[in-house]
Parts: structure tokens; sequence; C-alpha cells
């Protein structure tokens, strides 16, 4: 599999037994500080934190400098800062970092047509098909590593394995500026003595639940019973993690990215109690993601929340439509519905509202009566009056002047269709 090579990277030697292995995982190092640092060479070797300076902002990525101190993504910055006081934060430029994700993708897709982009710096490999052309997957994730340095001008670490599980939890092992090759046969070895914590998709409460019945490793895992397993997680999971320890993952390099979600959220300078003016921004914020339904064409069958309290905890709600729609007066009173359904009355920090499980506009079966017919017609008029004099122009009267009470400041973030 792995050594480290003496400067604190996990690299596989050349000649690393690679049979049976078919995907590569490929994660940019500390991305968007990566991308800072290459346009401003000053700060290479400096702690850097990426976000607003602020101290209500959160961290949106940090150097590996900085989080030698404990700073992550997510953090509040002013945490980060008592963290790292010698940090220095630096401005994120998200247009920028689209335009060297793109080049990265290019590099990609110059090496193999089947690439899967997970975000904006990491994305699955399969290249099996392009092994007569590039070598060995080895090889090739030799190369991919190379080329991404050479024409882009950042680091990656990559993970090669016979699963996307598997090539996930390699390459997050192997970073910084690593590479980790798990041949199929040693996968079982490979996994059994890591922390169920390392695994794709298991979360910190499922994590918990299984530690506290003693299931620490993806080893214990695979020698714990299936019903133990279920009252653990439930069923649904229970059974895909008992698979994904017994190196189980048929899932295949998607090239076709379904859209999954879209959502907005606001996060204010002020912790906001007023809880009519916050239902009223609910309603804001679905307005504004059936605005990108509409434009996308699709329409949400589920509608989610996120409430963000001022000690930082965090709910999310959902609940599914009776019918899919992308009118922003039923995603916003399915939203108030699901605020109302929260029993905390603490200080608000984020809303957010995300339309869920998406389908094509149109899809659903004909109907005598169309009980958003009214607000389809003042929406779609609403869409018309955009396009003609711009989005900023355009809002309900509701909203007009409207502020918290308590001079709160919104900090706008947008999900896109992911």
């Amino acid at each position: 599999m792995g050594r480290g090579d003496g400067r604190g990277r996990t690299v596989s030697p050349d000649g690393a037994d690679d049979a049976g292995t078919r995907i590569l995982h490929v994660d940019m190092d500390a991305f968007y500080a990566a991308v800072e640092v290459m346009d401003d060479p000053s700060l290479r070797g400096l702690p850097l934190i990426i976000g607003a300076p602020d101290g209500r902002s959160v961290v949106s990525s940090a150097s590996y400098e900085a989080r030698r101190y404990g700073v992550r993504a997510a953090m509040p910055v002013g945490q980060a800062m008592r963290l790292c006081p010698s940090a220095k934060i630096v401005m994120p430029h998200f247009d920028r970092y689209q335009a060297v994700s793109r080049q990265v993708m290019t590099v990609f897709e110059s090496i193999t047509p089947l690439v899967e982009p997970l975000s904006v710096d990491e994305a699955f490999l399969d290249v099996q098909g392009v092994r007569r052309l590039w070598g060995s997957p080895g090889q090739i994730a030799r190369l991919v590593r190379e080329r991404v340095q050479a024409e882009v001008g950042i680091s990656c670490s990559v993970g090669v394995a016979a699963t996307k599980h598997v090539a996930k939890m390699a390459s997050t092992i192997s970073k910084p500026d690593g590479m980790l090759i798990v041949a199929a046969a040693d996968t079982l070895d490979f996994l059994a003595p890591r922390s169920v914590r390392a695994m794709w998709g298991v979360g910190p409460k499922a994590s918990d639940a299984l530690e506290a019945r003693g299931i620490r490793t993806i080893g214990d895992i695979r020698d714990s019973p299936q019903d133990m397993l279920d009252r653990a997680v439930g069923p649904a999971l229970g059974a895909r993690i008992a698979q994904l320890a017994r190196g189980e993952d048929a899932r295949a390099v998607e090239t076709e990215r379904v859209e999954k979600s879209v959502g907005h959220e606001e996060t204010f300078d002020v912790d906001v109690t007023d809880r009519e003016f916050l239902r009223a921004e609910l309603l804001r914020l679905a307005d504004r993601v059936a605005v990108r339904l509409r434009k996308a064409a699709w329409e949400c069958a589920t509608v989610a929340i996120k409430i963000r309290f001022d000690d930082f905890t965090t709910l999310s709600r959902s609940q599914t439509l009776a019918e899919p729609t992308s009118v922003g007066q039923r995603i916003g009173e399915a939203a108030q519905t699901l605020y109302e359904s929260i029993d905390r009355r603490d200080p608000v920090r984020l809303v957010g509202v995300r339309a869920e499980k998406l389908r094509p506009a149109g899809g659903a079966a004909f109907a005598l009566w169309d009980d958003d017919e009214h607000w389809r017609k003042v929406e779609g008029a609403l869409d018309d009056a955009r396009a003609r004099f711009g989005s900023a122009t355009i809002t309900r009267a509701r909203h007009v002047g409207r502020g918290d009470g308590r001079g709160a400041v919104r900090h706008p973030k947008d999900h896109g269709l992911d």
C-alpha cells in the first residue's frame, strides 16, 4: 500500500501492487488556500484562514499551517483566530476557485472520459478503459498528480482502489500531497483497523451510536450481527455499512451529474428572536429557491430547512410535499410549518431553505384542478418582471424595508443545484 516519504506524506512506492483497481479519487489539498497562495506567493508557509474578517463569519477553508492549531472549515472565524492568533485572514474569491476547478477537471478529462466531480476540488475517475494509453491505475495516479501540479500549479492527493468508498478513504489518508494504492486483495486488511468515523457517509451521530455499542472500527462492523447494526443506526444505514465493511461497493463513476437540491441560507450579524421576522425570512428564501428551480425547469418533492441557534446548535427538518412544485409560496408555507415544529425559542443565527428530490418540471400526472394556479400566475409574472428590470428591484411587499428590529445584516449563502 503506502509508506511515509520522509516529508510527512503517504506515497505508495513505484511498482506498488494495484491489481484489481480501477477507481481514482483525486482531492485537491486545502484547495481554496492553495489557490490564494498560487495567486499571491507571499502567503506561502503562512497560517491562512479563508473567510470574512468579522468574528461571526465561518471559515471556508484553512491552510495546513493553520490546521495544525485546530482550525477547521465551518468553524467561526472568531474561534479560529483564538486558536491561531498569528493566522492571516484572506477573503474568499469563489469565482477564481471555480475557474481553477475547471482547469483541474480539464486535466482529468484529458486522461479519461469517465470523470465524476463531487465538488469544485475533488472527483472520481474510472481508468479501466484507458490503461493501454496511460498504463496501470497506479501509473495513471502519478500522471494525474504530476499534470495537476505542472499545468494548474497546485497539489492533489490520490487514492487508488477497486471501489469508490475505499478510493476516497485512501485519498484522505494520503493527504496532503500524497498517493495511496489499495490493491483489491488488500481491501479487507486496509479497512479492518480504520475508525468507523473514517467511513464515507457515516456521520458523527451514527459514529457515536456505533461506538456506544463498542463498534469502533470497520473490522468491528464486519464482526457485528446485522441486527445490532440495525438497532444502532437503522436498517438502511446498517445494511449499507455492513456491505462497505466487507469491501462491497458497486457504485460506478457517473459522468451524468444528477441535480439533487438547491438552497439558500442567511446568516445574521445579530442573533434574531423575532419569530415573525424569521417566518418572513423563510418565505423570502423560499421565493429565491423557487426562482432558481423555475429557471432550471425543475420541481421539488421535498422541502428542508436549517436553523442554527446562537450556541451553534443546528437543527434540520424536512417535509415531502403532496405534489412536486416550483412555487415559492408553497415552498415557503412548508418551510414555515417546519419551523413551527421546532420547540426551541433561542436566538437564531442562521436560517436556510432547501428544495430536494428534484425532478423535471411538468412531470406530474394531469390534475383536474391546480391548487397553486393563482400563485403560479403571480410568480410567473414576477419572473417576467425580474427578467425586464432585474432581480434586485422585485420582491414581495412584506419584505420591503424590513429589518429584524436589532440592526441585523444578512450574509447570504447560495447553494447551487448540487
